[in-house]
């Protein structure tokens, strides 16, 4: 699995596809890609919200894995992650419905989390006065 950034340029998304199908097929087969599209990520990778999934099927002997390894310091690309398949696994899914960037699920908050919600509420108009004079009537802090 390839995880591309979604901002950069889909040149240059290109060209890190091309490189690593091009790593591949020197040093092994490559049985399958599969597009997935941009997809929101289930956490932030470098402040990214969004990546570009792209699912990569090889047979290749540990050499090449060695050679794939490299793709963690190459520019454009967030995330990597190579995992054997057992003989009678699944079968790869079908593409799932991309998600564009900057898009969100009809069940996804607006973007905060219930803790950052409250911090960054106002505070209460009719307790708020009675919280400041609290506090400047109380012991010391």
């Amino acid at each position: 699995m390839l995880l591309l950034d979604a901002t950069a340029p889909e040149e240059r998304r290109q060209e890190i596809l091309a490189e690593v199908q091009q790593m591949i097929e020197d040093g092994g087969t490559l049985v399958g890609v599969h597009d997935w599209g941009n997809r929101r990520l289930t956490f932030e990778i470098d402040h990214r919200p969004d990546a570009d999934y792209k699912l990569l099927q090889f047979e290749g002997d540990n050499a090449l894995l060695e050679r794939l390894d490299g793709l963690k310091i190459m520019d454009g690309v967030l995330r990597f992650r190579i995992i054997l398949q057992k003989p009678g696994g699944p079968p790869v899914p079908d593409r799932p419905e991309p998600i564009h960037a900057g898009a969100r699920r009809e069940d996804e908050p607006d973007g905060r989390v219930a803790a950052r919600a409250a911090a960054d509420a106002p505070p209460d108009a009719d307790a708020g006065d009675d919280a400041v004079a609290s506090v400047d009537a109380g012991d010391e802090l």
